[in-house]
């Protein structure tokens, strides 16, 4: 019977990661069937509450304001919009929304009052609600649990060596205090990263070091593919092979059993065999949708077929954990504090991010 473990070292899942494929898939499959349902993957679907325009210079995306890259960014969507969405999302067999703005940190006042209210009319629809929003302080974290936030999005992106290549205006300890403030509420921590970023298998197992070390593990974790965006610092990186993804997928699923491991972006360069795959290893929960905040996704309509073809079943909303009550605004026990926490700005500079700000210059 496989454990939870947080004392994986680098090396022991180096190990893992470069086992003979068909070893490492039976031992992935064995430990997923342990833990959960094989023939059931979450559907769940990502909305874009608020496009482009963000401060930050990760490397990867398209929605920092300081590259050009043709994203066509839009305010606030407001609570009337986002309901629409999540009830046509809800009809296409999604059993979570997960709402994502293009911000550095939540700030309180009014626009988060609206995502507050969001995440109210959400959890009401009878759905797992999830927001990524940037990182969040412990008083923002309760906020959003008196709401009735299911789940709480923030990525580490890679290992913490290869951070620093990465992102230059926040640091990875940032990324860990948010989690931290959100483990201090009721909500659940979703935390994953990205591939073929042009880091070294070192960096892929150093990632899952640093989340499988957190007590208690993230309830699911994503894994995604770089999907490169013209205009931004990382547009010529090749996509990776799908057997890195399935080697990432089975990998995540031996280290973190108990975990929801999330196939997420990158999903369009995959074939249905290169999904099953995943699937097969440890994968049990997709994003649906034609888009992924930005990027491109897999119709709704080609994932339900492929679905069909495998014998998997979308899961029900709450399956591992109970929906949570949803408190109203009006009876909150957690107030805004008009906080203005200190987040850190590293400073350093990226060369190859500096020179995709210079051309979008050159460009506008």
């Amino acid at each position: 019977m496989s454990r939870v473990r947080h004392d994986w070292t680098k090396q022991e899942i180096l190990d893992i990661y470069n086992k003979p494929m068909m070893e490492l898939l039976y031992e992935a499959a064995s430990i997923h069937r342990e833990h959960h349902d094989p023939n059931t993957v979450q559907v769940s679907t990502l909305l874009s509450i608020k496009t482009g325009g963000c401060p930050e210079d990760c490397g990867y995306c398209p929605q920092a304001a300081r590259y050009h890259t043709d994203i066509e960014g839009n305010d606030l969507m407001s609570v009337s919009h986002v309901k629409a969405q999540a009830l046509r999302a809800k009809a296409s067999g999604s059993s979570r929304v997960c709402m994502g703005a293009a911000w550095r940190n939540v700030k309180d006042g009014p626009e988060f009052d609206q995502v507050l209210e969001m995440v109210r009319t959400i959890n009401k629809l009878d759905m797992e609600v999830c927001c990524t929003l940037g990182m969040l302080t412990e008083n923002q974290a309760q906020r959003l649990a008196e709401a009735g936030l299911y789940a709480y999005n923030h990525n580490l992106d890679t290992s913490e060596d290869y951070y620093k290549d990465i992102i230059s205006t926040r640091a990875f300890q940032d990324r860990l205090d948010t989690i931290d403030n959100v483990r201090k509420s009721n909500v659940t921590v979703c935390s994953g990263g990205i591939i073929g970023m042009g880091e070294k298998l070192e960096d892929r197992a150093g990632m899952l070091v640093a989340l499988a070390s957190l007590n208690p593990q993230p309830e699911s974790v994503p894994i995604n593919a770089l999907v490169a965006v013209e205009g931004t610092p990382m547009e010529d990186i090749e996509p990776i092979a799908i057997w890195d993804m399935i080697r990432m997928v089975a990998t995540t699923r031996i280290v973190m059993p108990e975990t929801q491991v999330r196939l997420s972006a990158g999903r369009t360069q995959m074939s249905r065999e290169g999904q099953a795959m995943c699937f097969f290893a440890g994968a049990n929960s997709i994003f649906a949708g034609d888009k992924l905040l930005t990027t491109p996704n897999p119709d709704v309509n080609e994932d339900m077929e492929m679905f069909r073809l495998l014998g998997l079943n979308p899961q029900k909303p709450f399956t591992k954990i109970s929906q949570p009550k949803t408190v109203e605004a009006s009876e909150s026990k957690f107030q805004s504090l008009n906080e203005k926490p200190k987040w850190s700005r590293p400073g350093h500079t990226i060369e190859r991010n500096e020179l995709a700000k210079q051309k979008a210059k050159l460009t506008d």
